[in-house]
């Protein structure tokens, strides 16, 4: 399945079911079936939840969020269950989705604000960190759960993404890495971004990302709470509500159901 171009492997599986080196090779698109990120459906691990969902990088590390996973998870379990709601359990938390026409709605949670929760590797203001080694603009760092790091640009046509992606990934400010987008704003309720995933490298669309972005741009007072965000896939709709939460909308594609041998 994919979310806007953000593609995934599926499988349904008991816990602990695949190593590193399986979920790696399984995400290699020459050697594999190839994907964004590998997921597994395993059985609730909360009796809130009606499914957990892991999520695993094609380098093998696991993620704690993925917002266009979640709406395709959401999707399977909601049409098998005939329901147009269900609740996903993730390492980072309970994400709530519901139906909307063709498109699924998920309450990503609260964003976390705090140098600490992003994590990053001392104090600093989250709202504007500089870079004085790379040649960026002061940056927002946001987590959904998973950490995420926002510049805002004049145009995001002209970032070199795979040059400045992997330095910001792997900075020695951001202990577990971080996840890499270049915002430019378009209007008070429309964004574009692009991303360079953590793990994954650059994608078509990144559903974490686009939340973060979204607060990042509330954050710095340039937007309201409401936007569009468009990506190179396509666009998703944001809300940062006023309780902390952040909503998120789009579509899911399927692709494709098949069966591959155990690694």
């Amino acid at each position: 399945m994919h979310g806007l171009g953000n593609d995934f492997v599926i499988v349904r599986a008991e816990v602990g079911a695949f190593s590193q080196e399986q979920c790696r090779l399984i995400s290699d698109r020459h050697y594999g079936v190839g994907c964004d990120q590998f997921i597994v459906m395993e059985p609730a691990q909360d009796s809130a939840a009606d499914i957990f969902m892991r999520i695993y990088n094609p380098d093998g590390s696991e993620a704690g969020a993925c917002g266009n996973a979640t709406r395709c998870v959401a999707h399977i379990w909601m049409t098998e269950n005939q329901k147009d709601k269900c609740t996903i359990q993730t390492i980072a938390g309970l994400l709530l989705c519901e139906l909307h026409g063709d498109m699924v709605q998920v309450d990503m949670g609260p964003a976390r604000l705090d140098w600490q929760s992003i994590p990053m590797l001392e104090d600093r203001d989250t709202l504007n960190i500089q870079f004085k080694d790379l040649p960026l603009p002061e940056a927002v760092a946001v987590s959904m759960g998973n950490p995420h790091c926002i510049f805002f640009v004049d145009d995001v046509e002209l970032v070199s993404i795979n040059t400045l992606g992997p330095l910001v990934e792997n900075h020695p400010l951001f202990p577990k890495r971080t996840n890499v987008e270049f915002a430019q704003i378009l209007g008070p309720e429309k964004i574009r971004m692009r991303v360079w995933e953590r793990g994954a490298g650059v994608t078509q669309a990144c559903g974490s990302g686009a939340c973060a972005t979204m607060v990042a741009a509330v954050r710095r007072k340039l937007t309201g709470r409401k936007a569009e965000i468009v990506l190179d896939g396509g666009s998703l709709f944001l809300e940062w509500r006023e309780d902390g939460h952040v909503m998120m909308t789009g579509p899911v594609a399927y692709v494709f159901e098949g069966f591959f041998p155990i690694i």
